[in-house]
């Protein structure tokens, strides 16, 4: 038995916000929205869905609503990484034009990836380009 990475839990003050960034940042969509979580998974994934298996369909994010502000760095983040093909720069603005900002953590100054954080101050890089 394997088991699937089925998706990532965020908790946001304001989930749906949170999760209509996230979409945008990623250009994928939002497929289920209460007011107790929103569920965003990649656009081909519902488009493929009828030809993928249980373990092949994509992990997604789920935003939950708390109470509570963010209070310290994450324990787990994001890498997302560009395509050789595309502006890794441009990308990085893209996401800043969104809202994210960039912040240290601690990488060295040479490091090959760039951190961000969201609008909620959730911490993610963006890698070097890469084709695969």
């Amino acid at each position: 038995m394997a088991l699937r990475w089925y998706s990532n839990v965020i908790e946001s003050t304001d989930h749906r916000r949170l999760a209509a960034w996230w979409r945008d940042a990623l250009d994928w969509q939002i497929v289920f929205e209460t007011d107790h979580e929103v569920v965003v998974i990649p656009k081909w994934a519902e488009e493929l869905a009828g030809t993928l298996t249980f373990h092949q369909f994509p992990a997604g994010l789920v935003f939950v609503p708390v109470e509570h502000e963010k209070r310290s760095k994450n324990r787990i983040h994001m890498d997302l990484a560009p395509h050789s093909s595309d502006d890794r720069e441009a990308e990085i603005a893209r996401l800043e034009a969104l809202g994210a900002r960039r912040i240290d953590v601690g990488q060295a100054a040479d490091a090959t990836w760039t951190v961000l954080a969201d609008i909620d101050g959730n911490e993610f890089c963006v890698l070097s380009s890469r084709d695969r």
